[in-house]
């Protein structure tokens, strides 16, 4: 298998860096929370509680919350954030064709804080300068 894009996966390729940009910032977001909220439930042994008995937000022990637990719905949202992030991830690797060793470094970008924050400008360098490759092998292809 030829390494590098398809000249027919390109505008699928561009539709799929976008929405990788904005769910980069939004699980490097959503990370920095889960950081935040981990620092308070295992230093503090507090949890966030909403809308409770004490106020609006509280930092409320785990075993007196009886509101929201602002802190496990932290958790839920950043896995599933995680998970849109691995499968568009898993989608420029499949589209890309590039090693699953750089599928893997992609991938820490939602385990280690601020990596996303790095790989969301990082990431589509790479990308265009891949995809700018694109057309000159396609006429090259076609001239031979």
């Amino acid at each position: 298998m030829p390494a590098g894009p398809r000249p027919e996966d390109v505008p699928r390729i561009r539709i799929v860096l976008a929405v990788f940009r904005v769910s980069a910032i939004v699980t490097g977001v959503f990370l920095l929370g889960l950081c935040t909220m981990m620092v308070l439930r295992y230093a503090f042994h507090v949890d966030i509680e909403v809308g409770g008995p004490f106020g609006l937000v509280a930092l409320v022990p785990p075993k007196e919350i009886t509101a929201v637990n602002f802190s496990t719905l932290e958790l839920i949202a950043h896995g599933w954030l995680y998970v849109l992030y691995l499968g568009l991830d898993f989608l420029l690797w499949r589209m890309l064709r590039f090693s699953f060793g750089r599928f893997l470094f992609f991938a820490l970008g939602g385990i280690i804080p601020f990596l996303s924050f790095y790989f969301e400008f990082r990431i589509p360098a790479y990308v265009n300068a891949r995809l700018a490759e694109v057309p000159a092998a396609a006429s090259a292809e076609v001239a031979a």
